[in-house]
């Protein structure tokens, strides 16, 4: 097998599992955070963890605010959560997010992830994640961009002529011709908005069992924070 074919058959691999592999990142970061609340790691950085538990939080906010701009404007069967029926693309999305950058939805992901490693505060940590972040979503991107280019031909490879992968350039923006359809975003980002203080709350969680030896829940900030995205979450599954 060459390392086009190759490459390819591992993209869609992980395109198709990209919702469940990222779970063994986050068991890792909480091995490491909890380690880190045990043992004081000369590694870590020096930043006061209430406050810097804002920032994560602010920084995985914006992955969402990213992944909400772009899925709104999205043509309708493109941008999505798909996992079980592979690559979709009736329309190819130049317009909007996608004018500044190709793959605005692994962008957004990339801060919504880099937000919760940001948590245990460990240097080492986050550059990892980030070396594995790249080369997880090297492979998905080198897929579907493969997939894209057959079916649309010189119309993509004029789009992608002028437009960055993953750093965007915002000289280019083109503002979306379709108005922003709030119904698609609810129906594809509540996953997400509830997973970001779910995470959160349970990295707070764990780290409090680690630093009192006990099972305790505080009620505090992070608690009700992920009672009211979950029932927020159910709410909109419910409609």
């Amino acid at each position: 097998m060459t390392l086009y074919e190759e490459f390819n058959k591992q993209g869609d691999f992980l395109f198709r599992n990209r919702s469940f592999l990222p779970l063994i990142f986050l068991f890792a970061g909480l091995l490491v955070h909890v380690q880190g609340e045990l043992n004081e790691d000369p590694s870590a950085l020096e930043i006061g963890i209430e406050e810097f538990e804002f920032v994560c939080l602010g920084v995985a906010l914006l992955g969402l605010l990213i992944r909400i701009f772009t899925v709104g404007y999205s043509q309708d069967r493109t941008s999505g959560r798909n996992t079980t029926q592979g690559q979709i693309a009736d329309n190819l999305n130049t317009k909007g997010a996608y004018s500044l950058v190709r793959h605005p939805l692994y962008l957004g992901n990339f801060f919504m992830w880099l937000g919760v490693a940001m948590i245990p505060e460990n240097v080492w940590f986050i550059i990892v994640f980030g070396l594995v972040f790249w080369l997880y979503y090297e492979r998905i991107m080198f897929t579907e961009e493969t997939f894209l280019r057959k079916k649309f031909g010189d119309d993509y490879l004029i789009w992608t002529s002028t437009t960055p992968a993953v750093i965007p350039d915002f000289r280019n923006y083109l503002h979306p011709t379709n108005s922003f359809n709030w119904r698609k975003v609810l129906r594809n980002e509540k996953n997400g908005f509830a997973a970001i203080f779910l995470l959160f709350w349970l990295f707070e969680f764990s780290g409090e069992i680690a630093e009192q030896d006990g099972d305790v829940i505080e009620f505090d900030f992070w608690f009700y924070a992920a009672l009211t995205s979950l029932i927020i979450y159910f709410y909109l599954k419910i409609l």
